[in-house]
């Protein structure tokens, strides 16, 4: 496979996760979250998004490093640092606000609803900026 059709697969295999949870997680809106079943499914696809993520976006570095495109590199590479970064400050955001809840707080539900609003955005603006840069990776291939 040459390097640029491995950036371009390296890509699409990055949309594959944010995609999915760009589609899954606005179910958990129609749901209350001081269910403990709801949030730990909610807590489990958020942790499993931020490690896909950095995964695939490392993985998309590497491809677009090695295809001669370091632009697209610090692209990619800044999403995975992000998810590998962003993932520990988020999933204690999560459980300091699940802790909460369960202590009683009536706020921590809205809390946690307002970090769901949150990542789901976050989400969304990569995703678009992912989705806008295809043809740009496309055409210089």
């Amino acid at each position: 496979m040459r390097p640029d059709a491995l950036a371009v697969a390296a890509l699409v295999i990055l949309l594959f996760p944010m995609g999915y949870f760009l589609l899954a997680s606005p179910a958990f809106l129609l749901v209350k979250l001081d269910i403990p079943p709801v949030t730990q499914l909610l807590r489990g696809m958020f942790n499993i998004q931020f490690r896909m993520v950095s995964v695939a976006g490392t993985i998309g570095t590497a491809a677009f490093i090695f295809a001669g495109r370091p632009l697209f590199a610090a692209g990619i590479g800044l999403i995975a640092v992000l998810a590998i970064w962003g993932r520990p400050w988020f999933m204690r955001q999560m459980d300091d606000q699940l802790s909460a809840r369960d202590a009683g707080d009536a706020n921590a539900v809205r809390q946690l609803r307002r970090l769901h609003w949150k990542a789901m955005l976050c989400n969304a603006v990569l995703v678009a900026a992912l989705v806008a840069s295809i043809p740009y990776v496309a055409t210089t291939t």
